[in-house]
């Protein structure tokens, strides 16, 4: 059984007993959440197809932990103009495991 489900703006092929990383959500560690958002729902070889969500599915997981991506760097630089610029950025990450496709 899976699920395509759409989190913080994002679409994930998620299954039981899975862990993912998503983009920060709000809560603390161990916490459950709930995503609503749920696009396409497949169990075996029938399949639920949404427009757009897949009306009284969800999706619920617990939240392990939250944790920084790796940096990235981004390096802006005009030939002849004396003109660098160096930045990085880590993204935060929220590191979820799916619980129960509803």
């Amino acid at each position: 059984m899976y699920a395509i489900v759409n989190i913080a703006g994002q679409q994930f092929k998620v299954e039981e007993n899975q862990e993912i990383f998503v983009h920060r959500q709000e809560g603390n560690e161990g916490d459950k959440i709930e995503f609503k958002e749920v696009l396409l729902k497949a169990k075996d070889d029938k399949v639920q197809v949404g427009s757009p969500t897949v009306a009284s599915a969800s999706v619920s997981a617990t939240i392990l932990s939250h944790v920084k991506g790796d940096k990235v760097i981004i390096f802006k630089k005009k030939r002849r103009k004396n003109y660098r610029v160096k930045n990085g950025h880590r993204q935060s990450f929220t590191k979820i495991k799916i619980e129960k496709i509803n």
